[in-house]
C-alpha cells in the first residue's frame, strides 16, 4: 500500500467521521468553553442575572439600553487582574466591553443560584 492510498483512506474515514458527528450533534445546544474567560461568562450567564440600585442608576443617568449591558455579559472580557476570583460564597469578576465608542466595565458578583450586576462605569 503506498502513501497515497493511506493517505486517501484516512482522509475518507475522518471525512465520514466528521459526517457522523455532525449528525449526532446537530440540534443540541452543545458549546465549546474551555477557555477561562468562556467559562466564567457561560456560568454568568446560565444564573438568573439581577441589578443593584447602584446599577440601575447608572442605566437611567447615561442612558444605556439593557441590550448594551446584556452583550457585555454574554460578550465581554473578564478582567481577571481586577476580578477577586477567590471570595467566599459570591466570586467578583470585572466585565469591560464598548459601545458607540464608550468603554463599559461592569463589576458582578457571582454566586451560586445569581450573578448581581454590583456597579456600572461608563467612560467617555
Amino acid at each position: 500500500m503506498t502513501l497515497f492510498q493511506r493517505i486517501g483512506y484516512y482522509l475518507g474515514g475522518f471525512s465520514i467521521g466528521l459526517i457522523i458527528l455532525a449528525f449526532f450533534l446537530s440540534g443540541k445546544k452543545t458549546s465549546c468553553s474551555y477557555g477561562p474567560e468562556s467559562r466564567v461568562l457561560k456560568n454568568i450567564n446560565s444564573k438568573n442575572v439581577t441589578f443593584s440600585e447602584a446599577a440601575q442608576a447608572v442605566i437611567t443617568e447615561k442612558h444605556l439600553d439593557t441590550v448594551v449591558v446584556n452583550h457585555i455579559l454574554r460578550k465581554g472580557d473578564v478582567d481577571f487582574s481586577k476580578s477577586d476570583t477567590k471570595s467566599e460564597p459570591c466570586k467578583t469578576y470585572v466585565l469591560n466591553g464598548t459601545s458607540n465608542k464608550k468603554a463599559i466595565s461592569l463589576t458582578v458578583k457571582n454566586c451560586e443560584t445569581t450573578a448581581t450586576v454590583e456597579h456600572i462605569t461608563v467612560q467617555n
